[in-house]
């Protein structure tokens, strides 16, 4: 026998450890055969069956290696320099070279992980925030679908790369186990995208249906009621499907060394009930989700009556995506559903079939994060999408009023006239509004540096009349101002008083009796005009500004750095000394009042 050929020899020379579980560890190098000395074979004491593959590889050799109480160990004939053979024994390793579910797996992996890095990009544009946060829509809610196509692509390469060993392993072991069970985690998440999808499809129809009026929609009604129980409801039979997969002893998978292990652990263990029971929740969320999107149509869109118009209503605003989304959603839990039925076509199975193990099982998930990345590429933000409608609205509703929008060049040409020009930073424009906060109107730039040398320079000191705070009011005399309105009257002219009198025919009662009884005393006593001229001259000298004629008798203010006691700060309450020495106040605004 050639010693680069594998072949099967009872332990003889080599130290082997019985086990219960028919699982093989490590064994060290055997010894080569001293040639003076012959060892017969030992007889082992265990007496297992015989490996399916073992079978199959030395069936050209005459029939099955020699079954005995010991493990069947593949041994390897290793050629060293000093021509001595060395033989390693262990089975559970990947000896053999990549088969065509690795090769296969291989090309998936990288078709999903580009689709990782796309979904990346397309939640960074779609997940940015244009508008401010608002409580009705959180923008976790617009990330959801992008978040389960990363996880839907994330497990999806694992067990895509885990399966390359499925084909290597001389014995199945732990890729088998890997790969199918971040397989079903890959369908949950799908499942878990297009729900989203849906459901965000439904909430984006709601905020540009409530935009231009907020209190359009209450949110305790029946169908707030509704839109709250129905993701719990869905989650609901997801966490389901989750928990009769996921929670199991997966040790009865691997057992698929020869056909009688295959028949009796890992065809019952791969299509039990809970598996069976696992599809049908996948079913009833499928449904659920169709379920939301005709919800959404028939609260957010126009509405049609009749049960035909109805149906043609939901065919005609459901979009585009959602039909390729939904038929291709559908494979997910019929293809669930047939693996727990027949074995031969399942993920679990390692010798399955793999045009049914890539099509039905991992098709479907790549075609839904696909679609998902080009409908995320033509579409835009949501936030810069609401504020383009915002701006169509309110360029509609200037039209209805009469409204021109301003040409370009007239912000420039505004801001020149106010004062400033191209160039004016945000800092004039603030100074700028103070000013006109303040109640001066904005001036030039010359008149504005005139203002700034009139400031710097040194104030006039104020004089003997301006020694109140407020200026004087301009004021004439009082005859001058009854002249004006009355016109010269001279004693016994009648006519003109009764011409001055008709004057105020659209006053007052009152007032009118009141002006006629003054020009009849006028005309009537002549001493009546030396009484009216002192009046006046009396009202002319209460009106003049300056200090009150006690002002001498008062004492000097005197500056107290102290604080004073009650009796002083009684008379400074009653005194107006201060007020009238001090100069005057410049009011610079409401505030310094």
């Amino acid at each position: 026998m050639p010693p680069s050929l594998p072949y099967f020899l009872p332990a003889g020379n080599c130290t082997t450890k019985p086990s219960s579980k028919h699982r093989s560890r490590p064994i060290s190098t055997c010894a080569p055969a001293r040639p003076h000395r012959h060892v017969p074979p030992r007889r082992p004491r265990h007496h297992p069956l015989p490996r399916r593959r073992q079978l199959e590889r030395h069936a050209d050799r005459g029939g099955p290696p020699q079954q005995d109480n010991a493990r069947v160990l593949e041994l390897h004939a290793l050629h060293q320099p000093d021509h001595l053979q060395h033989f390693v024994t262990w089975c559970y390793r990947p000896t053999h070279p990549i088969g065509q579910r690795g090769s296969i797996g291989i090309a998936f992996a990288v078709l999903y992980t580009i689709g990782l890095g796309l979904t990346v990009v397309v939640l960074n544009k779609h997940g940015k925030l244009h508008l401010p946060v608002e409580k009705r829509f959180y923008p976790i809610g617009r990330r959801w679908q992008w978040y389960w196509a990363l996880v839907a692509c994330a497990t999806a390469i694992v067990s895509l790369f885990t399966s390359i060993d499925v084909d290597r392993y001389f014995l199945p072991e732990l890729p088998i186990i890997l790969t199918s069970f971040f397989w079903y985690m890959m369908q949950m998440g799908a499942m878990a995208l297009v729900w989203e999808a849906a459901r965000h499809w439904g909430s984006w129809m709601e905020r540009q249906y409530i935009d231009p009026d907020p209190f359009r929609l209450a949110q305790d009604d029946r169908r707030a009621i509704l839109e709250l129980w129905v993701p719990i409801f869905y989650y609901f039979w997801w966490w389901l499907n989750f928990f009769l997969i996921i929670p199991r002893n997966w040790g009865q998978i691997e057992r698929q060394r020869y056909p009688e292990q295959i028949i009796l652990d890992a065809i019952p263990a791969a299509t039990d009930g809970r598996f069976k029971a696992a599809s049908f929740c996948l079913v009833v969320c499928w449904l659920i989700t169709f379920f939301y999107l005709r919800h959404s149509i028939k609260h957010y869109c126009p509405r049609n009556e009749g049960l035909f118009n109805k149906a043609v209503g939901l065919i005609r605003f459901i979009p585009w995506r959602f039909y390729i989304l939904l038929f291709i959603a559908a494979a997910i839990p019929s293809y669930q559903a047939l693996v727990a039925w027949e074995f031969a076509w399942s993920p679990l199975n390692v010798d399955g079939l793999h045009a049914a193990i890539f099509i039905g099982g991992y098709v479907p998930t790549l075609l839904l994060v696909y679609i998902q990345i080009v409908y995320g590429f033509i579409t835009p933000n949501e936030d810069l999408e609401l504020k383009r409608q915002r701006r169509i609205r309110g360029a509609g509703l200037d039209a209805e009023l009469g409204i021109a929008p301003k040409p370009s060049w007239w912000r420039g040409v505004r801001r020149a006239a106010e004062g400033g020009g191209p160039t004016e930073r945000m800092q004039d424009r603030i100074a700028r509004n103070v000013r006109e906060v303040q109640g001066s109107k904005p001036k030039p730039t010359a008149a504005r540096n005139a203002d700034a040398l009139a400031t710097t320079s040194e104030a006039p000191p104020p004089s003997a009349t301006d020694a109140v705070e407020m200026g004087s009011l301009p004021s004439r005399p009082l005859p001058q101002q009854t002249a004006d309105l009355l016109g010269p009257i001279s004693p016994g002219d009648f006519g003109t008083a009764r011409a001055i009198a008709n004057r105020y025919d659209g006053l007052g009662e009152r007032t009118r009796s009141e002006r006629v009884m003054q020009h009849a005393t006028t005309l009537l006593f002549s001493n009546s005009t030396q009484d009216a001229s002192a009046a006046a001259r009396r009202r002319e000298e209460l009106m003049i500004d300056g200090p009150p004629p006690y002002a001498e008798t008062l004492p000097p203010y005197v500056e107290r750095n102290s604080r004073p006691n009650a009796l002083d700060r009684e008379m400074s309450a009653n005194s107006t000394t201060g007020s009238i020495n001090s100069p005057p106040q410049q009011i610079r605004s409401m505030l310094d009042v």
